[in-house]
């Protein structure tokens, strides 16, 4: 393969167009293959390819499409989850950006959701907190494995109150929340004994003492302006329907997707 130069460059215009070699893909428990080309411009390849597999479009759920309230299906969907998923049905990544725009996923759980938007908690100095509080935007995706479904969902994000922020850490167990005090989550760490240790410290400074929320612990809430919903079907022929507002205040649009 050539790279192609802009002959009006006098800094391109004399030089010829390196050969690069040709990457190969490294199957499953084939060895590593290196190819010719000179020693400047040969790479190494270990990219490991997944072998596609006969296409499982697993349970076939009922017609959702003619949907008209993007909340109430998505409680009838998460029910369906809370009865399938073996784990954790309310994990979802949120993604957020950096200072330079490099975006950042993480799982999280979902706490509580409804009308004004959905809900999660985390300790407003960690990365997530820092991005947030540098843009105020996020998306979520929840997938549901054993359902073959999921949702996706963007919109800005804003706190949601101290007092709901109070009344869900008080619900999490006393070593849960001295344990909110003892990390300092998203910054770098010694070693695990150095987490031990703080945890050993905050436990004998609260001892006999309730364990308050910290305040850098808070309640993050993202309003939609977007949910997509996503059901696998045969043949990869999925069903997507996404419906988006141009603001809160606005009613709601809905759109069929291509697969």
């Amino acid at each position: 393969m050539e790279r192609t130069h802009n002959q009006s460059s006098p800094n391109l215009r004399d030089h010829p167009a390196p050969q690069l070699s040709t990457v190969t893909m490294v199957r499953y428990h084939s060895e590593e293959i290196v190819n010719g080309g000179s020693p400047r411009d040969r790479c190494r390849s270990t990219m490991t390819e997944f072998p596609d597999k006969p296409f499982d479009p697993g349970p076939q759920a009922p017609d959702f499409t003619g949907a008209t309230d993007p909340f109430a299906l998505f409680a009838a969907w998460m029910a369906e989850a809370e009865r399938a998923e073996p784990n954790d049905p309310n994990a979802m990544a949120l993604a957020t950006v950096d200072g330079e725009g490099l975006p950042n996923v993480r799982m999280v759980l979902l706490k509580a959701y409804g009308p004004e938007g959905f809900i999660f908690y985390t300790n407003s100095e960690s990365a997530k907190g820092t991005e947030l509080a540098g843009n105020l935007k996020a998306a979520l995706l929840l997938h549901w494995k054993s359902l073959h479904r999921q949702v996706r969902i963007r919109g800005p994000v804003e706190l949601a109150s101290e007092a709901d922020a109070d009344a869900y850490f008080a619900t999490r167990s006393r070593e849960s929340r001295v344990g909110a005090w003892a990390s300092q989550q998203s910054r770098p760490l010694a070693s695990r004994a150095a987490l031990e240790e703080g945890v050993e410290r905050y436990t004998a400074e609260l001892a006999g003492r309730d364990v308050a929320r910290p305040s850098y612990w808070k309640s993050y809430r993202v309003v939609p302006l977007e949910i997509e919903f996503w059901h696998s079907r045969p043949h990869r022929l999925h069903d997507r329907i996404v419906f988006r507002r141009p603001s809160i205040d606005a009613p709601w649009v809905k759109t069929r997707l291509y697969p």
